[in-house]
């Protein structure tokens, strides 16, 4: 499981470290996808199969075109880490997710699925995120205070 984030950079050759909580966990091979929202998604190989189980699936079930299968496939990058715990960001991930060499990254945890975003993308959607959560308790507190006055009437 990957959760927390962590600030990296890309280095010139466009490969970014892991964190070694990740590493340990990815395992030596690994697959980048492109994600929604604008990230890149990196899968270690058993989180990749039930990903590519899940699209196939879902094309049978008549939930997704074949050209949506094909691009989630022709997409896919498989990768190895190496002796640092290194993987290579191919171009067109980067192109998709806005990265650059020599530029920040961020990676975070996401049970089963790690992702790379841009920070300033990221700062965009950890905020989203972020509203959410705030919401979601107001709208619970407001519940759990309207049960109680409700009860005391």
């Amino acid at each position: 499981m990957f959760v927390g984030s962590h600030e990296r950079q890309l280095d010139d050759r466009g490969r970014v470290a892991l964190p070694p909580q990740f590493r340990s966990t990815i395992g030596e091979q690994c697959f980048l996808t492109f994600g929604e929202d604008g990230c890149v998604r990196l899968r270690g190989a058993d989180a990749f199969r039930n990903a590519a189980d899940d699209v196939n699936r879902e094309l049978r079930e008549g939930r997704i075109s074949r050209s949506r299968q094909r691009a989630f496939f022709a997409s896919t990058v498989q990768a190895a880490l190496d002796k640092q715990g290194r993987v290579l960001v191919e171009q067109k991930l980067r192109d998709h997710a806005g990265l650059a060499p020599q530029e920040p990254v961020v990676l975070i945890g996401v049970w089963d699925v790690i992702e790379l975003w841009h920070p300033e993308r990221y700062a965009d959607e950890e905020s989203v995120g972020q509203r959410q959560i705030n919401d979601d308790e107001l709208v619970g507190a407001a519940g759990v205070a309207a049960a109680a006055g409700g009860g005391a009437s």
